[in-house]
């Protein structure tokens, strides 16, 4: 349903309509990150549509409700499909793991769901998280952002496992003006989080987040930055409990300039 183009053959300045995927979790409780991703969009001259949409189903997936990871997958492929019929060009995502669901499990959604309709409408979403698309798909890293502080920048599961978003995000980062880019340790560790995993695996959880805030306070960052706020909520909650004065903010914040001062 999406067309013409695939991951590394840049559009360059034609300007493109994209439709928005803004997770559940960032509508709910981190609605600037939607904000944020519009006005850098459209300040690089794109058009942005947000169409009405439903969660991924990618909770639902891996914590086992097959059935129903499967009717959230259909109503959003729906949502989407409906999105390219209206003229939008291609989906950007605001969640990696979000955006890796619908290009990793939603084939396996279908067939387990032995839905080929669902299998077709998933092979035609062109859905990219948002720092692939500017980088492989638009051929951008600098932005025009200015961002006075030092960052750490910690690379989600998904975005490195599943995606491969590589250095694609550091990229963007080290071309904002002002910003002092920390290395992080241990940086490819998981935070700990990993949706249900925090609730049922409590303790592991906890102790998996504390390394990681250990190794961002070593830093000297005053910011952390990632491209997943699920991932920042647990390691902000972390960093907000122990009065670190590190604040949580989501890349795309950074690259708008609409993060915190």
């Amino acid at each position: 349903m999406f067309g013409g183009i695939g991951l590394g053959e840049a559009w360059g300045v034609r300007p493109v309509r994209v439709a928005l995927s803004v997770a559940c979790f960032d509508d709910a409780l981190f609605p600037a990150t939607g904000r944020a991703a519009v006005a850098l969009l459209e300040r690089l001259g794109h058009e942005v549509a947000y169409p009405p949409q439903t969660c991924c189903g990618q909770i639902h997936w891996t914590t086992g409700y097959h059935r129903e990871a499967a009717g959230l997958a259909r109503a959003y492929a729906a949502a989407f499909e409906g999105a390219a019929l209206e003229g939008a060009e291609v989906v950007v995502a605001l969640s990696a793991s979000c955006a890796a669901a619908v290009r990793d499990a939603y084939p396996r959604i279908a067939r387990a769901a032995r839905d080929p309709a669902l299998a077709r409408a998933a092979e035609g979403l062109a859905v990219y998280e948002l720092t692939e698309f500017l980088v492989d798909v638009l051929g951008v890293t600098d932005v025009g952002a200015y961002f006075p502080h030092r960052v750490a920048y910690h690379p989600v599961c998904a975005s490195a496992r599943t995606l491969g978003l590589a250095d694609k995000p550091l990229r963007l980062l080290r071309a904002v003006k002002g910003l002092e880019l920390a290395d992080l340790p241990a940086a490819g560790e998981c935070c700990g989080f990993g949706g249900s995993f925090a609730m049922k695996n409590a303790d592991v959880s906890v102790a998996m987040v504390a390394d990681k805030v250990r190794h961002i306070r070593e830093t000297g960052a005053d910011v952390v930055c990632a491209v997943d706020n699920s991932c920042l909520a647990h390691i902000g909650g972390a960093l907000s409990r122990l009065r670190s004065g590190v604040r949580a903010v989501h890349l795309a914040e950074i690259l708008a300039g609409t993060g915190p001062s």
